[in-house]
């Protein structure tokens, strides 16, 4: 029973040590703000500066995974290619190896005096966790960046607690620990599988490594016992980064994670023989092979058999890009995905200091994203009558390309701002904020009325043919107000933009009078709640697709007539609220259009 509680003892303190890095490097990127984004998304082609990047991140997040995740993210919005971002993942795999020389601060002696005494782990835990509560209990409320400092101390000093009670369970397991040590030194592969499949089961290799370093500090360790699991831990890392990056992921995705394999595979080799060879020439003598090692130790080794490999291998990224290009084949392109991969690569960072070019680049990629996101609508009000999985799944292919032009694009702006000094310029990039905020928006829209179409399928319902008759109308004016917002905003129609704010308010009518005959139903019972919560939420996204139509003809008419600028919403009441005689007919033939295809029935049935 008592090698029983000491695991349990163990895995608590393994715990408070996981959560104390989670809370610690949350609070890490908290205090960054979008800035890690913003760097990461800053690399050159240079490996070497990537390398440096992905160092410095990983050092404040505290996880080379998080790291890696955030980078094939940058990878899958089109701001980052895969080869920009090989450097960063190797720098990723050197940064993780900085937790462990935090973590050998156990090593310093219990009879240190002076300055040195408030390093032990167990003075330097409290302190941590007495400034942290301090910090979040008093200080947050006045300042905000207290909370932040309150957060990242509390994880450390958590950290410390954690690895404090797993030393602790530790030096009970002496024997045992020991026996296990023995046999990675007589067993080489052994101790390599081990190392994988620990982190594997972990999720981190900084946890394992502290587990490690809790045990050189208890019962000691030797160098032949344990850097063949060191080696093992550092894969166990990377593949269960591969898997978890793997999900959902694109081409050039999958491939950076596909190139962190390759690297940690390459490192895995160039370790194994490196020592190999040492040992066999003499230079690693029974001394050192068989020399006991303390926390600090295993940082060390940890450290070197991070940094070495990363050193060695950095010149030749472009190999294992090429790797990874034979790895992972393309799939040829359909006619959408081209264009959308033409118009990234049209996103030519080194226009940014000529605002002018760069905005028309960023002009004509809003202007593809918003004839996407009018495909996706009919697509949409389509699946309507005639639900088909294949037109489901192209509409998801559409969202997605929408979300990604969305990212590239909207960074691509940012980048130009500093660069901006006329008053035009800096109006069309006001416009193109507003635009591309309001196009994904619609996008966003379209894809949730088909997944409302697809649950109702799946549930087996459906529309009566008059709910569907009713619905035709609203989708028809919607859809005319998406042609002439997209098509205004493509050609500069100012004419033709003046025309989607009576149509907008037509709509506005169409969906209270849909509702209202809804309500209806659902209260003399002809309706069951699940298919009229479906209608309700179809109405709801028609009607929000209609207000960002309506801001993206607003923010047109903005970008050239400067007294609407900044008085978007003052000018759309003044409309409302006005006898603007050009405005009210064309609300009265709007009106007149659609509400006469409405036809009144009683008690129609959903």
């Amino acid at each position: 029973m008592d090698v029983f509680y000491s695991i349990l003892s163990m895995l608590g303190g393994l715990s408070l040590f996981l959560y104390g890095m989670r809370v610690m490097g949350d609070g890490l990127k908290s205090g960054s703000g979008g800035a890690l984004k913003a760097t990461l998304a800053k690399v050159t082609n240079k490996p070497i500066m990537g390398f440096l990047l992905g160092v410095i991140v990983t050092a404040m997040v505290q996880s080379s995974k998080a790291t890696i995740v955030l980078t094939v993210g940058l990878v899958g919005a089109g701001f980052l290619t895969y080869r920009q971002s090989i450097g960063i993942v190797l720098g990723a795999n050197v940064g993780t190896a900085i937790t462990s020389q935090i973590i050998r601060l156990m090593d310093v002696e219990t009879g240190s005096s002076g300055l040195l005494s408030l390093l032990k782990s167990d003075n330097l835990s409290s302190i941590a966790l007495v400034l942290g509560i301090i910090m979040l209990m008093f200080v947050s409320k006045k300042k905000r960046s207290a909370d932040t400092v309150g957060t990242i101390c509390m994880g450390f000093g958590t950290l410390f607690v954690g690895l404090m009670n797993m030393s602790s369970a530790v030096s009970s397991m002496g024997n045992q620990l020991s026996g296990l040590l023995l046999s990675f030194e007589q067993n080489y592969f052994l101790g390599f599988l081990s190392g994988i499949g620990v982190t594997a089961i972990l999720q981190s290799s900084s946890a394992v490594i502290g587990i490690l370093q809790s045990i050189a500090s208890s019962v000691g360790v030797k160098f032949c016992g344990i850097f063949a699991f060191i080696i093992g831990v550092n894969m166990g890392d990377c593949i269960t980064a591969f898997l978890l990056c793997r999900i959902g992921a694109n081409k050039d995705q999958i491939k950076t994670v596909t190139v962190n394999l390759i690297f940690n595979v390459c490192s895995a080799i160039l370790l194994f023989t490196g020592v190999g060879i040492l040992r066999a020439a003499g230079i690693f003598g029974d001394g050192f092979w068989y020399q006991g090692m303390n926390s600090g130790g295993v940082a060390n080794v940890h450290g070197l058999f991070r940094v070495i490999p990363a050193l060695t291998l950095l010149p030749f990224t472009n190999l294992f890009a090429q790797l990874a290009d034979k790895m992972i084949k393309e799939e040829p392109l359909d006619e959408e995905q081209a264009e959308v991969a033409k118009s990234l690569r049209e996103l030519d960072l080194h226009l940014i200091q000529n605002p002018a070019l760069a905005l028309t680049e960023s002009e004509h990629l809003i202007n593809r994203m918003a004839g996407l996101s009018l495909k996706n609508y009919k697509a949409a009000i389509k699946q309507i009558s005639d639900f088909t999985e294949k037109r489901s799944g192209k509409i998801d292919d559409r969202e997605n390309l929408i979300d990604q032009m969305t990212d590239a694009c909207n960074n691509y702006i940012l980048a130009v701002s500093p660069y901006i000094k006329s008053e035009e310029d800096n109006r069309r990039q006001n416009y193109q904020m507003r635009a591309l905020t309001a196009i994904e928006r619609i996008g966003d829209r379209d894809y949730k009325i088909n997944n409302a179409i697809q649950e109702l399928r799946e549930n087996n319902r459906s529309f009566s043919e008059e709910a569907e008759n009713e619905l035709s109308v609203l989708t028809a004016a919607v859809k005319e107000i998406l042609d002439l917002s997209v098509e205004a905003c493509r050609v500069g129609d100012l004419s033709m933009a003046r025309t989607v704010e009576p149509l907008e308010e037509v709509i506005d009518e169409l969906t209270d009078t849909l509702r209202n005959r809804h309500i209806e139903r659902m209260t003399k019972g002809v309706c069951d709640a699940f298919t009229g919560i479906t209608y309700e939420n179809i109405i709801q996204s028609l009607g929000r697709i209609s207000d960002h139509c309506s801001d993206l003809a607003v923010a047109l008419l903005s970008e050239r007539d400067p007294r609407i600028q900044g008085k978007e919403h003052l000018y759309i009441h003044n409309l409302h609220h006005s006898n603007n005689q050009e405005y009210m007919e064309q609300f009265d033939a709007w009106y007149a259009k659609y509400f006469e295809q409405l036809a009144v029935k009683k008690d129609p049935a959903v």
